[in-house]
């Protein structure tokens, strides 16, 4: 035991039992009078609200008692200060919670009128009268309230004495405090407010039930111009300004708060009830958001959502990103609609949706980093078929080989899907992962080669975080001397002054991408080309460079456009919530006008990605091919790729031909001496891919033909049925539908694979076994057949109505 506490044990010790008792009861008053006063006065619920990056605000909601009461805040707006203690406790800084002189005053004019008439309650009796939820009114009530009043003054300062009764007082109806009366009566912060509107204010919490704004309006309008009158009389505001503020109205019937983004208000809502469990009160959550451009991109959405739903696409969505700090200047998770239909409260920016075509860049920035691509390599587009599994382009037309960038460009199905055939569907995965969608739930497998084209659900959020990751990163590219810095990578924010990391704050040489990568993509999606009028937009000085990608998946069911510049980026989503599809979805149709619409809100960037400067090669191209140049290349080009680019296959279309000395046949040893042969470097492309390639490339030079006595003359492609302008009658099943024509055919090698056309139009491949069931319309047809070394096989035939 301590020195003083033995000391006071001794003192206490040599007391009367009198004395004792005393001491006793005077420690029991003590420590009641200390535990009185609770840790937290105020327990109730509060609204949840958010603002934007400047503090107005955008959203709230009602609190869960159904009351608008914001939560609590230590600023309260000077005007407030000066008009509330002038009109209901003139000595409040002079008094320690109980005023002797108004409770005197009060007394008198009681016994007076004979009932109570006044109360000379401080404002700190009154808040402790709040904390006890309006406690019936009594003598011994009145001495407890002074008693927590005074103890109240012992622990607080008046100042924040004074934010506790303007957070917590009555305002009329369910609005309870000063910020939520000042949004309620005049659709403003109450830092905003005039002398006039805030004596109306300020008087409200005095008789909130009986001078209600838009009832007893003689008793407000009087009430409020006496309180002008005493901050007149006490210097707070000159006569002038007293006479101005008697004639400025009197608010009426209450107003709807901003609901400026009540997608992200919802958002944040269930954010933070998953942190905080216990839902203890939050304060006012400050956003990322620029508040007048959300405002301007929910005009703009709400605009063509005239114009989609007019084709039943009731929805749409759209985000705006700062591409510097990741922060969201605009996040609109859907249309604004009362119809119920609509489905309008579902946040598409909180959803899981398929992407459409917009995995595309990934793709083609992660195969030329890796090396195995080039940037106008040709990528083979023909009909494809892999293990059941059938990829169409959306015009449904091939063009035999693209090259990757224009592939890109045209956002064709066919090509991107053998360039993920060539990186593989499981490492794509795995690097969609790596950039930060965590929405791929199934394992690799289960999407398979569909991955490239919408057979998955992505995140919009997500997405947009990444393709605002690719251009900060190459924004950088100086800054972090050409090397990888994990700290540029990272997901989208939406709470101010905070900064996602990916908790890895060293740079290393590799990472998802090269630079040099990015360029490439980067360009070659700003050559995309525009809807409408948008597709000028190279013409005008003042048109905004953008590289954008657009999206529509399987069965029409979700329209994409996203876009970046080296300041901003923007993402839209166009569609119907149902997941009802339309055949007017498309992305460049829908999405696309949406998006350029909001990116002239967007300050117009001064500068464009530059050239990358460092930590790349220059090499020798083919010309005809994009494929790494060889000595049989008969023109090259050079481009700069990526350091791991001198793996890159060699061009395997530029080959050494022999010809006769007039080089107008094929030859060969069999037929002519090597001593008379003339040699060219020739542009040779595969029989398949050139069938379609020549049919988009009038000027491609096909190989002569052999001088007679060099070709081989066996026949190895026929069709057995049907026979050359066969006559045709299909018979009606037994299930009452037309039956199938069943085209036979035949190759010298058995293992050969045959690519059917009916009418120049694609219909199949068969392989070891040749027939293919077709279902032609009635009249003249051609079936063609090309094997994979170009031979081919025509027949005419003629399909007829009814049976001769």
């Amino acid at each position: 035991m301590g020195f003083w506490a033995k000391k006071l044990t001794r003192c206490f010790s040599r007391l009367s039992l009198k004395a004792k008792i005393k001491q006793v009861v005077a420690w029991v008053l003590l420590g009641w009078f200390y535990f009185s006063l609770p840790a937290a006065l105020f327990h109730s619920p509060a609204s949840f609200v958010i603002t934007d990056k400047d503090g107005n605000l955008l959203n709230a909601s009602i609190s869960d008692d159904g009351q608008w009461r914001f939560p609590f805040t230590n600023e309260t707006p000077e005007k407030f200060i000066k008009c509330i203690v002038a009109f209901e406790d003139k000595r409040f800084y002079y008094h320690w919670g109980v005023d002797p002189i108004a409770m005197i005053r009060a007394l008198s004019q009681n016994i007076k009128y004979g009932k109570i008439v006044s109360g000379g309650s401080t404002l700190t009796m009154q808040v402790i009268r709040l904390h006890k939820q309006n406690a019936r009114r009594s003598l011994v009530n009145k001495a407890i309230e002074c008693m927590l009043a005074v103890r109240m003054e012992c622990a607080y300062r008046k100042k924040t004495i004074l934010s506790l009764y303007a957070c917590h007082a009555p305002f009329g109806g369910n609005v309870v405090g000063l910020e939520a009366a000042s949004w309620r009566y005049f659709g403003r912060a109450a830092n905003q407010l005039s002398w006039g509107e805030m004596a109306a204010l300020a008087v409200l919490p005095n008789a909130p039930s009986l001078v209600h704004p838009g009832k007893n309006s003689a008793i407000l309008l009087r009430k409020r111009n006496e309180l002008l009158d005493k901050l007149a009389a006490n210097k707070t505001i000159d006569e002038s300004a007293c006479r101005l503020a008697k004639l400025e109205s009197l608010p009426g019937k209450p107003l709807p708060l901003p609901q400026l983004a009540p997608h992200l208000l919802d958002r944040l809502k269930k954010d933070f009830l998953s942190v905080n469990k216990n839902k203890s009160q939050p304060s006012v959550i400050q956003t990322t958001l620029d508040g007048h451009l959300q405002q301007q991109v929910n005009a703009v959405l709400n605009h063509h959502h005239q114009r989609l739903k007019g084709n039943q696409i009731k929805n749409a969505a759209a985000l705006a990103v700062d591409i510097e700090t990741g922060n969201i200047l605009a996040y609109a998770g859907n249309v604004f609609e009362t119809d119920l239909s609509i489905e309008s409260h579902v946040d598409v920016l909180a959803s899981r949706r398929s992407p459409g075509s917009t995995l595309k860049p990934l793709l083609y920035a992660a195969m030329l980093t890796e090396g195995s691509l080039l940037p106008q390599q040709l990528v083979p587009d023909i009909p494809t078929q892999m293990a059941g599994y059938t990829p169409q382009n959306f015009d449904l037309s091939y063009d035999g080989a693209v090259p990757a960038d224009k592939a890109l460009t045209r956002s064709l199905n066919i090509p991107a899907v053998k360039m993920l055939q060539q990186y593989k569907y499981g490492r794509f995965y795995e690097m969609l992962k790596k950039c930060g969608i965590s929405t791929l739930n199934q394992p690799a497998d289960h999407y398979g080669m569909s991955l490239i084209l919408g057979g998955c659900e992505i995140n919009p959020v997500e997405l947009m975080g990444v393709y605002s990751s690719m251009a900060r990163m190459y924004s950088h590219e100086t800054a972090n001397d050409g090397e990888w810095n994990e700290e540029d990578w990272r997901p989208l924010n939406y709470i101010h002054g905070h900064k996602p990391s990916n908790k890895k704050s060293h740079k290393k040489s590799s990472g998802i991408f090269d630079y040099v990568s990015l360029w490439h993509t980067f360009r070659a999606m700003t050559e995309v080309m525009r809807p409408g009028e948008e597709g000028l937009w190279d013409s005008f000085n003042a048109s905004q460079r953008i590289a954008w990608k657009t999206g529509t998946s399987f069965g029409f069911r979700d329209g994409w456009a996203i876009g970046v510049t080296p300041a901003y980026g923007v993402l839209v989503w166009t569609g119907n919530t149902t997941g009802e599809g339309r055949p007017e979805l498309i992305g460049l149709n829908a999405a696309a006008p949406v998006m350029f619409d909001i990116f002239r809100l967007l300050p117009p960037s001064s500068r464009w990605f530059r050239p990358p400067v460092g930590n790349f090669i220059t090499m020798n191209v083919c010309r005809a091919s994009g494929f790494k140049a060889t000595p049989e290349c008969a023109e090259t080009d050079s481009v700069a790729a990526g350091e791991q680019s001198v793996q890159a296959a060699n061009c395997p279309y530029c080959k050494k031909v022999h010809l006769d000395p007039s080089g107008k046949f094929r030859v060969n040893d069999a037929c002519l001496s090597p001593s008379k042969m003339t040699h060219a470097s020739w542009f040779i492309l595969p029989p398949v891919i050139e069938h379609y390639y020549r049919q988009k490339h009038l000027d491609y030079k096909p190989l002569p033909p052999f001088m007679s006595g060099c070709e081989e003359d066996a026949k190895v492609l026929d069709i057995i049925y049907p026979n050359e302008s066969a006559v045709i009658y299909v018979p009606v099943e037994l299930s009452g539908e037309k039956g199938n024509t069943v085209f036979t055919a035949t190759h010298k090698k058995s293992q050969a694979k045959l690519y059917w056309h009916l009418d120049n139009e694609y219909a199949g491949v068969t392989q070891n076994f040749h027939q293919l069931p077709l279902n032609p319309s009635v009249g003249k047809h051609v079936i063609t057949i090309v094997d994979e070394v170009g031979n081919t096989a025509r027949r005419q035939f003629k399909i007829l109505e009814k049976a001769r």
